[in-house]
């Protein structure tokens, strides 16, 4: 869940307005970044098993969700779709990961044809349309968006562009937490998220601009200008990220995507914002300092 834009439009105690186990919240963010660094510098092949068990249990959680609205998503094409793209996309790139891709979109077709509503278990038969469409909307939003990380591995220096990308988004969530608990006073979003404020999103885009600029000139060499302009652009996509998630989970009528992360919530709630920022991130850096 990034908190890119936190805060309410009155001026409570930044405890109350935290709105979570602050303490906890960030020891287990401090044990997901040791984990993160050491599987990227260590073993980048760590670091890919880390992103594939990531990746399929949000995908479960995400179908979980939906089942609360009757929708049956097929779990299974869509996990082994993001073992097969993932790793792919570190192997074999770009065409490795769209053909890993269009096979999963066809399995989970093919899995809603020989598992009709009668036989999946809904309490409520669903138009196969439907699960075909929340199967595939959940293909792309997680194991597809996340495969451009490993895109962004592969590169020259790819534990770096990895590392900057995630630094650049956690700026994001810590620049906007800070401004919103403190100086948060109008609400950006209410019906959505009625604590993001304009104030938070303001923190958010000043740490993404100056982490950029100081970052990207020492992990990859590129100039300051360019790195604030990829810090604004990440916050920019982080948030429009972290508001749509709020939106899904307005809809379907819960607070988090799951518990496996206390303070955080599930697995999806940390990726919503890292997921959709990802590929532009990895354009930009293309841009930036090449590949």
């Amino acid at each position: 869940m990034n908190a890119s834009a936190a805060g309410g439009p009155t001026a409570a105690a930044p405890a109350r307005k935290a709105g979570r186990n602050l303490p906890q919240a960030v020891g287990v963010g401090f044990g997901l970044g040791g984990v993160l660094v050491l599987s990227l510098f260590i073993r980048r092949e760590a670091f890919v098993v880390v992103v594939v068990a990531a990746v399929v249990y949000g995908s479960v959680e995400m179908a979980r969700a939906f089942r609360s609205r009757h929708l049956q998503v097929p779990v299974l094409p869509v996990a082994a779709g993001a073992v097969a793209m993932v790793p792919g996309a570190y192997v074999g790139g770009a065409a490795t990961l769209a053909v890993a891709y269009a096979l999963t979109v066809f399995a989970v077709l093919a899995w809603r044809f020989v598992s009709p509503p009668a036989a999946s278990g809904a309490p409520v038969p669903t138009p196969s349309v439907r699960d075909v469409a929340g199967g595939v909307f959940v293909a792309t939003y997680v194991p597809l968006l996340a495969s451009f990380t490993m895109l962004m591995l592969r590169e020259p220096e790819g534990a770096w562009r990895v590392l900057l990308f995630v630094v650049l988004v956690v700026a994001s969530d810590i620049g906007g937490f800070a401004a919103g608990v403190f100086f948060g006073r109008h609400p950006m979003a209410p019906s959505v998220s009625p604590k993001k404020s304009w104030e938070g999103l303001a923190g958010s885009f000043a740490a993404g601009a100056v982490l950029g600029a100081v970052c990207l000139p020492l992990m990859l060499g590129g100039s300051w200008w360019g790195g604030a302009l990829l810090g604004l652009a990440a916050v920019a996509i982080a948030t429009l990220g972290d508001l749509s998630e709020s939106m899904l989970k307005r809809d379907l009528g819960i607070k988090d995507m799951g518990d496996v992360l206390p303070g955080h919530g599930g697995v999806m709630d940390r990726l919503d914002s890292l997921l959709p920022a990802a590929p532009v991130v990895h354009l930009l850096l293309i841009v930036l300092v090449g590949s």
